[in-house]
């Protein structure tokens, strides 16, 4: 799975929990820390300021991160 599918699918799932609690951190699965792929697309995001870390693997969505997300959404739809 590429990077980018990856961001797609936190992105998504990060702002599913941002819209019940902007505050609440999200523990990413064993799974998806295993997987180098999914440590670089965290890694993108967090270093461009759409998600915080609290601690590895557990993160949240930013303003920036959500606005983000709003924007791909509206992308979609429209294409």
């Amino acid at each position: 799975m590429s990077c980018q599918n990856i961001q797609d699918g936190l992105l998504v799932t990060l702002a599913l929990s941002y819209e019940a609690d902007p505050r609440q951190f999200v523990t990413l699965s064993r799974q998806t820390l295993d997987s180098s792929s999914a440590r670089v697309a965290v890694a993108e995001l967090r270093n461009g300021g759409f998600v915080e870390e609290q601690v590895r693997g557990v993160v949240r969505l930013t303003i920036r991160g959500y606005k983000k997300y709003l924007t791909t959404l509206m992308y979609a739809c429209a294409g």
